[in-house]
């Protein structure tokens, strides 16, 4: 807040108030100045933030949420507040430049994000146990999915696998998609039947306790054809191309360009990113790896590896793992199998 001249913040994205305070309900927002650090909440939350919240002093509103804000404000002689701008939406800065009249109101993006790219120790546990729920998800898949299946009625076993085993919920809407619809890179389930001889791409993740995990398998039900194997393997080496380069100092561009230039220099193309940070949310920094994206990864990213190939009327294959950068290079957190394409 110093270096970016801000007098004091008014944090009201409840990924952001999770991350600085550790409340994990709704209906809050944090007011940090320069001797005070406000939680601001209602009485449906109080018990529940005396549990979790840390460094903050809660605070019960009763007039509106806004309206304590300007009280505590004022109190402490804030001539200045900065807000998140991306997390606000027009109504809400209408009323909040009406009920802080006399306050000046200052748009920022980005600082708390940037503070959450790097993940500590406990962080990376939580990741790591999400990421553990959908590897024992796909595992029961293998002995689960048979052709004549519906492509939701299978999503709606990953979602109850998942809740079954320690997820909050998904982190996103599940992704099944068998046949020619593993060319959508994002179908989400449809009433569609899996059918013998199909490829069958699985795009899903869950949260736990707050962290967010992120993975793609494409296996077969029966025999796919010659060239959705060849596909798979091509799409397998790019995703190994970009482990090797994934470590401190590697930007997203360079990152972006291996896998596509790879699957580029087999005859084939993908049109998206090649992956993109996790966290709080699904999809957070560092951002989605483009030919834009200077941003060099640095030790405590956790980001995604997900190149594709996607063939219309034939299928697509999708890979994506969850990497954590370290010291000398990256962590692969998924572990379940992608070797070679699973037949079953």
């Amino acid at each position: 807040m110093k270096d970016q001249q801000i007098d004091a913040l008014l944090v009201t994205d409840t990924r952001n108030v999770t991350y600085l305070s550790g409340f994990t309900g709704d209906e809050s927002v944090l007011l940090i100045g320069p001797k005070q650090a406000y939680f601001i909440t209602d009485s449906r939350y109080t018990e529940q933030a005396a549990q979790q919240v840390q460094d903050f002093e809660i605070i019960e509103y009763h007039q509106g949420l806004f309206a304590e804000v300007n009280r505590l404000a004022v109190a402490d002689q804030l001539n200045a507040v900065a807000f998140e701008a991306t997390h606000m939406s027009y109504a809400e800065y209408t009323r909040l430049q009406q009920v802080l009249a006399g306050i000046s109101l200052q748009p920022i993006s980005g600082v708390i994000e940037q503070l959450r790219e790097v993940k500590d120790a406990h962080e990376i546990e939580l990741i790591k146990q999400a990421i553990k729920i959908t590897d024992d998800c796909f595992d029961f898949l293998l002995g689960y999915v048979q052709p004549g299946m519906t492509e939701k009625s299978v999503a709606t076993e990953m979602d109850y696998f998942m809740r079954q085993h320690g997820a909050s919920g998904t982190s996103f809407e599940t992704i099944v998609a068998s046949g020619y619809r593993s060319a959508w890179p994002h179908g989400t389930a449809s009433e569609k039947q899996i059918a013998n001889g199909e490829l069958v791409t699985f795009d899903f993740g869950c949260y736990y306790q707050g962290y967010a995990s992120d993975m793609t398998r494409t296996i077969a039900v029966g025999d796919p054809g010659a060239e959705a194997k060849k596909i798979y393997q091509i799409v397998l080496e790019a995703n190994r191309q970009v482990v090797e380069v994934c470590k401190p100092g590697a930007t997203g561009q360079l990152i972006n360009d291996t896998a596509h230039n790879y699957v580029a220099s087999q005859g084939y193309s993908f049109g998206h990113g090649t992956g993109h940070g996790i966290g709080l949310d699904i999809h957070e920094g560092p951002g989605a790896w483009g030919i834009y994206n200077a941003q060099p990864l640095v030790p405590g990213n956790v980001v995604t590896d997900e190149p594709g190939i996607y063939v219309e009327n034939l299928g697509g294959v999708r890979i994506e793992d969850d990497l954590l950068i370290t010291k000398s290079g990256c962590e692969v957190l998924t572990k379940s199998p992608k070797d070679e394409l699973i037949i079953l």
